[in-house]
């Protein structure tokens, strides 16, 4: 079922448009696709003939010459915070399209859904240059309208913010989230400054404190990666400070495609040293072609 930009902004119930989606679309998931995200190692035990080996420590067999398992402790549900960035180049989106930000709280909508149905806790914040909403995390049916709630405004969001600050943010949401969670990560990446170092300090922040993170770095394909503008002048401002800049598209793309290339790559090179998901969010195409290869490599890594 593919839900479009119109359905999603005249319809005016993101709860009943979320609840098909994952009815429509998302089908089979039958066992959660982040089971097994919240089972932490507690212990060895000495391994008794007949049993699986599949917990079998091998490097612990190699040191000792005997057979120990692990043991697991598990928590019963799944807690998950989705961070939606919220400032100004979010706002960015083609005729017709789904907004940056627009396609984030969609995707973040049919998550919570997703997790509602697994009787799993999530909660969602928002923010720019700091925090400007932020909710617990809980599992019931009024906590999830609660959150629809929030979302919903933010789909007609409009600011004045022209700044980001991803680092703010995650290091404040690691000082409030204290127990095992996983992260959701919503932005563009699009700072002025583009400080990974710093980024990535906040970053380690979070899986100091245990937490999975996971990003879904938001881009408009076309025009933000491509730069696909045609051969007409045509007059450019920075969402983010405003700047204007007048140029021939086709003389500069080259140029542009280039740097933003080695950009991604190096926001990908960062990730994957940290062991961290990476999704590229295309919000020129439809949502479910994030999520369901994200979704399916999820539950593939759970069996």
């Amino acid at each position: 079922m593919k839900i479009n930009k119109e359905d999603i902004l005249h319809t005016g119930n993101l709860e009943l448009l979320a609840k098909k989606a994952v009815e429509g679309f998302i089908t089979g998931f039958h066992k959660s696709p982040f089971h097994g995200f919240s089972v932490e190692f507690a212990e060895h035990r000495q391994y008794n003939p007949g049993e699986s080996t599949k917990n079998i420590d091998w490097k612990l067999y190699g040191r000792t010459d005997k057979l120990y398992t692990k043991r697991f402790d598990e928590e019963t549900n799944l807690r998950c915070q989705f961070l939606i960035d919220v400032s100004s180049s979010m706002h960015i989106g083609a005729k017709n399209e789904l907004s940056k930000l627009q396609y984030a709280v969609w995707c973040t909508a049919v998550f919570t859904q997703l997790l509602r149905k697994q009787r799993d806790a999530s909660g969602v914040c928002f923010f720019d240059d700091k925090i400007k909403e932020y909710s617990k995390m809980a599992s019931s049916t009024r906590h999830y309208r609660d959150l629809i709630h929030l979302m919903e405004p933010y789909l007609d969001y409009s600011t004045q913010q022209k700044t980001t600050d991803i680092s703010e943010a995650l290091h404040t949401v690691a000082n409030q989230v204290h127990r095992r969670s996983l992260i959701v990560l919503f932005t563009d990446f699009l700072e002025k400054d583009r400080d990974l170092d710093k980024l990535f300090d906040a970053i380690k922040h979070l899986k100091h404190n245990k937490h999975e993170v996971i990003v879904f770095h938001t881009l408009h394909q076309p025009s933000e990666l491509n730069f696909d503008y045609g051969n007409q002048p045509m007059t450019f401002e920075d969402a983010e400070t405003g700047e204007q800049l007048k140029l021939q598209p086709n003389e500069y793309k080259q140029q542009y495609t280039t740097a933003m290339s080695d950009y991604v790559a190096k926001i990908k090179s960062k990730l994957m040293q940290y062991k961290i998901d990476y999704v590229a969010a295309d919000t020129s195409k439809s949502v479910e072609l994030a999520l369901i290869p994200f979704l399916v490599k999820r539950k593939k890594i759970s069996r």
